[in-house]
């Protein structure tokens, strides 16, 4: 059913819901599996549920939202109101200041992989309502439709797509980790937002045992840490053993860097916020399929069609400093001189004149061209 269809039966529709819902003969279809494609490459599976299905999640979301998030840890910044990526950034960036040694995990399939008796026992805990119980567990149980249009029951995991789908996660990882690490840890802070979890220490030492300690912790909730993707990093610290000395976080890369200081007038060692190179190659594959060079449409339309996605990037990668994408802006000046190359068929030079006198006589075409101009 499409919203369209939704509407001409709005009414009709709505009390078939509730009336199943209030007398408890309510059953989820199955989710549709869709796949999108990771920035590291491979593909990640959605559980798309059906739109009635959307519409009695969010009843049930929206019932137990207001009991729960007030429970969650302060350091938990995913699918919360009031919260978002760039304040679990700005809090590991903060924090990287003054601990020398961070634990970058990965929770393996962490959606997939979630244990459902676990799970209706966290909700349980802090939950009391049956009717509530009921439905997650059969939102649970409900099988998947593969694009293959093959039908398949789901044994562990909530489809990552789904509405009660981010609160569920939080809660699980509420009991699997936060509320874990604030009674036997609270001296090492940590940031996570969803399955992404970024863990400050002191020394190597205690990077290896809190590492040890949170893959016990972890596999005694059915879950695993990536073995690849989970590491030690070194920012600033002295060891004789070999480390990253840098670590990615939601699109970011955190890592040292020397800058000069202005009160001191001396430089230092910064820990810094930058667009990861993952990042940038994801944004610059979304404008090699839209091949730009090929387009044969005036200036103005092609401003049109690429604003959404400088702006997008603009207002999430620029938003601790800007310096240190120049040279991202600088490649996409390229691209856009390719352009010039082809629709126009002028030289290099011919063409970068041509786009300086658009930019001089409409700087504010492209929202790049204020930070790096033709």
């Amino acid at each position: 059913m499409t919203w369209e269809e939704f509407e001409l039966h709005k009414a009709e529709n709505i009390y078939k819901l509730w009336n199943r819902l209030s007398s408890g003969c309510y059953y989820p279809m199955p989710v549709k599996e869709v796949e999108i494609e990771k920035k590291g490459g491979g593909v990640r599976k959605l559980g798309v549920p059906t739109l009635m299905d959307r519409i009695a999640q969010q009843v049930v979301r929206a019932y137990i939202e207001p009991t729960l998030d007030p429970l969650f840890h302060s350091d938990s910044y995913a699918y919360r109101k009031g919260r978002n990526a760039h304040q679990a950034i700005e809090t590991a960036q903060k924090r990287s200041m003054c601990h020398d040694w961070v634990l970058d995990l990965d929770i393996s399939k962490f959606f997939d992989t979630i244990d459902h008796g676990m799970m209706l026992k966290a909700l349980g805990h802090y939950c009391k309502d049956k009717w509530v119980l009921m439905y997650v567990e059969r939102w649970l149980k409900a099988g998947i439709i593969t694009k293959e249009d093959i039908s398949i029951d789901r044994l562990t995991g909530t489809p990552q797509g789904g509405v009660i789908s981010p609160i569920l996660a939080n809660l699980f990882l509420h009991v699997a980790f936060d509320k874990w690490m604030q009674k036997h840890h609270p001296d090492k802070p940590f940031e996570r937002y969803a399955d992404d979890i970024v863990v400050h220490c002191k020394t190597a030492k205690q990077s290896k045992l809190m590492l040890k300690l949170i893959r016990e912790r972890l596999s005694g909730c059915k879950l695993t840490l990536h073995p690849e993707k989970t590491k030690i990093v070194n920012l600033r610290g002295i060891s004789d053993e070999k480390y990253p000395r840098s670590y990615d976080f939601l699109g970011y890369t955190i890592k040292p860097v020397w800058a000069f200081v202005k009160s001191s007038q001396k430089f230092r060692l910064l820990i810094m916020s930058i667009m990861s190179k993952k990042s940038q190659s994801s944004v610059f594959e979304k404008l090699r399929k839209l091949e730009i060079h090929k387009h044969r449409k005036p200036i103005e339309k092609l401003a049109e069609k690429l604003r959404p996605i400088l702006l997008g990037v603009m207002n999430y990668y620029c938003k601790f400093n800007s310096v240190y994408t120049h040279h991202f802006w600088y490649s996409i000046n390229q691209k856009l001189l390719k352009w010039v190359n082809w629709e126009k068929d002028l030289g290099l030079k011919a063409s970068i004149r041509w786009l300086k006198m658009v930019w001089k006589h409409n700087p504010r075409l492209f929202p790049h061209w204020e930070l790096a101009h033709p």
